[in-house]
């Protein structure tokens, strides 16, 4: 059993520093040294994925945003103001997601660079993001789970019970993401963007296990918005991966393309 470790501020004077958004912001910035590093390596434009990364930050924080707007629409009925306190809290990473990836697809294009290549770079290093990110919810217990007398289970500081802590879980199954794709690069060189044909199923997936034991959520028909998202992820990473061999044929002919 974890004892109770909530810790959601670091006092620094008058003021506090948020330990979710620390967290978050390191996560970001660690995978995008990753990922322009990777880029570099493989003789790509490191600049690119940086100049990238700010419309990405924006177009996930947008997106985020607004996907907890629309699915905790009651609560802003008679407050429209409220969409816009942001200080207050109320961000879904999946939206964060569909955000990122709109300010991705825009971005690349207008740089004239293969969507497929530099989004497999940046896919390849979000789990470990997300391994450092998701230690911030962690830390703040801001997504607990059942009763439970397993091992990792923590005192909730709200009830003082034994409860799945979901953003440790989050946080373990980034690191182990990120431990397979650095095997599988080494052990393969890209010939299709796998990264995201494995990020998708993967990370549904887990949402949709995750969230069937997570308390304090709203549902649509019976499944959370997270568990909606999973599922369509799963069918969007079996639909590349039923299409890998043009994405293939379309990342080969970007590398010839920028190599002249």
């Amino acid at each position: 059993m974890i004892p109770d470790l909530h810790w959601a501020e670091i006092p620094l004077g008058s003021l506090s520093l948020q330990v979710w958004g620390l967290f978050v912001a390191t996560g970001i910035a660690v995978a995008i040294y990753v990922a322009k590093k990777v880029a570099d390596k493989e003789g790509l434009q490191g600049n690119a994925i940086v100049d990238a990364s700010f419309w990405i930050i924006i177009g996930s924080m947008v997106g985020a945003r607004l996907f907890f707007v629309l699915t905790e629409l009651g609560n802003y009925t008679s407050d429209w103001l409220g969409i816009f306190r942001v200080w207050e809290g109320g961000m879904s990473i999946n939206g964060g997601y569909l955000g990122a990836l709109i300010a991705a697809v825009i971005f690349f294009r207008k740089r004239k660079l293969s969507f497929w290549r530099y989004g497999d770079i940046i896919v390849y290093a979000l789990p470990l993001g997300k391994f450092i990110g998701r230690l911030g919810c962690f830390f703040v217990f801001d997504h607990p789970g059942s009763v439970t007398e397993f091992f990792l289970g923590e005192e909730y500081y709200v009830d003082q019970l034994i409860r799945h802590n979901h953003g440790l879980y989050l946080s373990l199954n980034g690191l182990v993401m990120f431990l397979v794709f650095v095997l599988l690069k080494k052990k393969f060189s890209p010939k299709a963007p796998y990264f995201m044909i494995l990020f998708l199923p993967w990370y549904g997936l887990t949402r949709i296990l995750l969230d069937s034991d997570r308390i304090l959520d709203s549902a649509i028909a019976g499944q959370t918005p997270a568990q909606w998202v999973g599922m369509f992820m799963i069918v969007l990473g079996l639909i590349l991966f039923g299409q890998r061999q043009n994405i293939r044929k379309k990342m080969i002919k970007a590398r010839k393309k920028e190599a002249n």
